[in-house]
């Protein structure tokens, strides 16, 4: 982590990576603090597969987070202040970094990040983002996130209370989320089935993720809404993440 350093060993002009997540609840088999442990592990992992100079910075552990707002230990940012932090972080990374990339670890971040970074590239900063995000994954603290989890932090997941929750796919959902939040579509705030989770599935999954942001990261164009493509894949979804 760069903030581990003193000034003078930082590199020069390199490429610092952002985790970003949320504090939100989780269901009740995972930490408030899944979004961010999945983001920091994601882009430390994505950062040892690219060539120097790159630094990882301390992560954000806000977001916008008001779906979850009915459960409590989620806070939230919004989506405005949101953009606003990233636009005053850039804006002050971007005056010793060479470039930035913030790496994504919960969907409902996307519309202030991508605000942010439209604006500050418009500025001419050289910034973009990159999702954490696995193909086929559930939504909310489902079998991706506990298996994510049983993978990197074991010890802070309560097997014992997951359950399943609403099995709904996320696109017919997402009117009644808007509406309601997560907590008027499942009472647990489980968004899938985290019965059926497995470490060995969450190494699988986070090794797909590191090794795609990383592929973004050096090889990747940036996209309308500032997002990273992957350049085998550039018809791919921009990302959400595996979380609303």
């Amino acid at each position: 982590m760069s903030a581990d350093l003193p000034w003078p060993a930082l590199p020069s002009s390199p490429t610092v990576l952002i985790p970003l997540g949320s504090t939100e609840q989780h269901g009740p088999h995972l930490p408030l603090h899944t979004d961010t442990t999945i983001a920091v592990a994601v882009t430390r992992a994505a950062s040892a597969r690219l060539a120097a100079p790159v630094v990882v910075a301390p992560a954000l552990v806000y977001g916008a987070s008001g779906e979850h707002q009915g459960f409590p230990g989620t806070m939230s940012l919004g989506t405005e202040a949101l953009r606003f932090l990233l636009v005053e972080l850039v804006r002050s990374v971007s005056l010793w970094a060479g470039r930035t990339v913030i790496v994504n670890g919960h969907g409902g971040n996307v519309r202030g990040l991508a605000d942010a970074v439209t604006q500050l590239r418009a500025e001419g900063h050289q910034v973009a983002w990159a999702p954490c995000a696995a193909d086929g994954g559930d939504a909310h603290a489902g079998r991706s996130e506990t298996s994510l989890m049983l993978h990197l932090a074991p010890h802070l997941v309560d097997l014992a209370q997951a359950k399943p929750g609403n099995l709904t796919p996320l696109p017919q959902l997402m009117p009644d989320i808007l509406a309601r939040g997560i907590a008027g579509v499942s009472p647990s705030g489980v968004l899938g089935d985290p019965t059926a989770a497995s470490a060995q599935e969450g190494q699988r999954l986070f090794d797909r993720m590191a090794e795609d942001v990383a592929t973004r990261v050096s090889e990747g164009h940036v996209g309308p809404d500032g997002c990273l493509m992957h350049p085998r894949a550039p018809g791919a979804a921009r990302g959400r993440g595996i979380t609303p």
